[in-house]
């Protein structure tokens, strides 16, 4: 083996990108592009892998591949330099920052109107990964810096919320895996889940919403009751992280094995899946992650 490629198990291991998210981006974007070894295995060259590992630092600090991966290495160097993260985050985009603006000014018919013309801009799949993403994480800051009250908060929720279910009412019901989605006790924040559904049903999965706040037992019933293959859960930026990873086992313990918990939300973001658990940082993971579980079934 040459020294200048790397075998795909290298790269998941070093990198910190699964095989299938590998594959998936190689369907979709078109990157990375590997060679093929003499056991049929993908080998990547070593500028990919550098390329790769680069991409996937700018995840970890919130940015979306499909948006990375269009980039250009000097773009993407850029965007990874000192104080770039902070810049484009002042910089923003202006009519999320409008949007934003209706909300504190009271507005809600403009921030309906904004939104519904998005959405029939982009698209329902594109409006959830586009537009409703990067505006709740902009609502979250501003939360957080005392920019935004909580009844501000509250508006912006129900009424994406109501937003999100009227245009998702039309798509046909799935079929496996089955997701039972929920929250854990003392996390109220729904929208997670919501987006979730949307994108998990657009990939043709049967989703089993259940709301918030669902204790660990009566999770454990629901699986049972539902023939759920998967339990999604959400974790905002504001539940205590100390608390997620032994939640995350108890729940592992009184399911059964073959049951896959998927964690999600900007409360994982710095937690590692585990054969017990798989952490989805990004509303890309779930195709990824779905492609996964119907291979491996």
């Amino acid at each position: 083996m040459s020294r200048s490629t790397v075998p795909i198990a290298a790269v998941e291991r070093d990198v910190g990108l699964s095989k299938d998210v590998l594959r998936v981006w190689e369907r979709r974007y078109g990157f990375p592009v590997p060679a093929c070894g003499p056991n049929g295995q993908r080998l990547y060259p070593a500028k990919q892998v550098e390329r790769l590992q680069l991409v996937k630092r700018l995840m970890d600090q919130g940015h979306r591949p499909g948006r990375l991966l269009t980039k250009s290495d000097k773009e993407l160097r850029a965007l990874a330099a000192p104080g770039a993260q902070a810049h484009a985050a002042e910089q923003g985009d202006d009519s999320l920052g409008e949007l934003l603006g209706c909300i504190t000014q009271h507005d809600k018919d403009a921030f309906v109107h904004g939104m519904q013309q998005r959405l029939a801009r982009e698209g329902l799949q594109r409006f959830v990964h586009d537009s409703i993403a990067p505006l709740t994480n902009l609502v979250g800051v501003a939360w957080q810096e005392g920019r935004l009250r909580v009844f501000e908060e509250h508006l912006f929720s129900e009424m994406t919320e109501k937003m999100l279910r009227h245009a998702s009412a039309s798509i046909p019901r799935g079929h496996r895996p089955r997701v039972l989605l929920t929250s854990v006790p003392n996390e109220r924040h729904a929208m997670g889940l919501l987006m979730a559904e949307v994108i998990f049903t657009l990939e043709g999965a049967q989703c089993i919403p259940l709301g918030t706040e669902l204790p660990l037992s009566d999770i454990a019933r629901a699986v049972a009751a539902h023939g759920a293959d998967i339990v999604g859960l959400s974790f905002s930026s504001a539940f205590p992280r100390r608390q997620i990873s032994g939640l995350l086992g108890e729940l592992r313990g009184i399911l059964p094995r073959a049951v896959e918990i998927w964690a999600g939300g900007n409360g994982v973001r710095r937690i590692a899946s585990t054969g017990d658990v798989h952490v989805m940082t990004a509303l890309e993971d779930a195709a990824t992650g779905l492609a996964r579980w119907r291979n491996a079934h």
